[in-house]
């Protein structure tokens, strides 16, 4: 499983707000590619980019940027982060 978990703090949701950018904690092996697919075929949305970081605690979080017909915080919704 790519996606692990979506992550919701101040941080994350002031992104999803203003750059359309959701983040998710991610598998340690997962490429840009993988995490592009996984998020467009589980929440039906065009994704434009991807940014991978690896965390001090040891763990990846991908940045996920959305096309602008999709907001962020529909999935977001749908996820139950607001």
């Amino acid at each position: 499983m790519i996606l692990e978990s979506p992550i919701a703090t101040e941080k994350a949701i002031r992104l999803m707000e203003l750059s359309n950018e959701l983040v998710f904690k991610v598998d340690e092996r997962a490429t840009k590619k993988e995490v592009k697919e996984a998020v467009e075929s589980k929440f039906k949305v065009k994704v434009v980019k991807v940014r991978l970081m690896r965390t001090i605690r040891g763990y990846k979080k991908a940045y996920v940027k959305l096309s602008d017909e999709t907001p962020a915080i529909d999935v977001a919704t749908k996820l139950k982060l607001t």
